[in-house]
């Protein structure tokens, strides 16, 4: 997995958090390799699997870095690690189609985005949870949340940022919290000169088994006001919108 589209495009890392995945890991590594465009480097951040997930990722060609801390420390660890232009953060679970990895270089192509998000379709439940899971829970994420903040989210199993853009927001997220939602934490680190670009069309396929077990959409919703009740202390979400807007009108 060390083949770039080619000198002139940008390298792309992707970064792949993992605790005891490993089945679903190397599906994941089996769609990176099928990409129409190589990643420079393929990333999986190891929380401490007990089972096999790190020979599936050795075995898949990916650098291996341990972050013990949980999902936002495993996110920061392997972001930090990357050696891209463009650094790209899926889930285990997550499923590119062949031509993802094209799409997220093509969208950073087309402006000076500092980050680029796609969304999610479900797999593995029925038609009817994943029909919700997407319209309903990934679109009110995205629909509220872009409200609050005054841009687009980041959704945690699809998105890339660059570099640069990484560099200023890696001393603020909060890698020391494990009941947090990385994606939402970085979402609202991003400066107000930072804009995010939200493609509909760049879809990755995500397990639906979040969808079927009340105790983890509990988790989830906990982890959303955890997010938003630690980073209200530094800076209210108001505040943060109104230097976006000042920033946009040339304040």
């Amino acid at each position: 997995m060390t083949n770039p589209a080619s000198a002139t495009a940008p390298a792309l890392s992707v970064v792949i958090p993992c605790l005891n995945d490993a089945p679903m890991l190397s599906q994941c590594l089996e769609a990176l390799a099928a990409q129409t465009v190589k990643a420079a480097e393929v990333i999986v951040v190891d929380g401490g699997s007990s089972d096999d997930s790190r020979d599936v990722a050795a075995r898949g060609g990916a650098r291996i870095v341990t972050a013990t801390g949980g999902i936002p420390d495993a996110t920061a660890a392997g972001l930090d690690s990357a050696r891209g232009d463009i650094l790209a953060r899926i889930d285990a679970d997550s499923r590119p189609s062949p031509d993802w990895s094209q799409r997220l270089v093509d969208d950073f192509a087309s402006g000076p985005w500092s980050a680029v998000t796609g969304t999610g379709r479900f797999y593995g439940t029925n038609a009817l949870l994943a029909w919700a899971g997407r319209t309903l829970y990934l679109g009110g994420y995205f629909h509220a949340v872009g409200l609050m903040l005054g841009h687009p989210p980041l959704f945690g199993s699809n998105f890339a940022i660059r570099r640069a853009a990484w560099s200023r927001m890696s001393p603020l997220v909060h890698r020391d919290r494990s009941d947090i939602h990385d994606d939402s934490d970085l979402s609202i680190q991003l400066a107000p000169d930072m804009s995010v670009l939200y493609d509909p069309t760049l879809v990755v396929g995500v397990s639906g088994r979040q969808l079927t077990s009340w105790s983890s959409f509990r988790r989830h919703i906990a982890w959303s006001v955890n997010t938003f009740a630690l980073n209200r202390t530094e800076l209210t979400l108001r505040e943060r919108r109104r230097r976006r807007r000042a920033l946009q009108r040339g304040q």
